[in-house]
């Protein structure tokens, strides 16, 4: 199974926390986060990454 992984750049405020949490699927670039893949076949930090956003600017499914 595919699972995506979208950053909402409108609601994204670039606190960083989710580069802190997940690293390898996140990275700050203008003051935004941005996800490293779109789709990925096995979840690792990304729905941790998902919760810890202050804004909720993270969505995985």
């Amino acid at each position: 199974m595919t699972h995506k992984i979208v950053v909402d750049q409108d609601k994204c405020i670039g606190c960083g926390a989710c580069e802190a949490t997940c690293p390898g699927s996140f990275v700050l670039k203008e003051g935004k986060a941005h996800v490293l893949k779109a789709e990925v076949e096995e979840l690792t930090c990304e729905k941790d990454a998902a919760v810890g956003c202050p804004v909720g600017a993270i969505s995985v499914s």
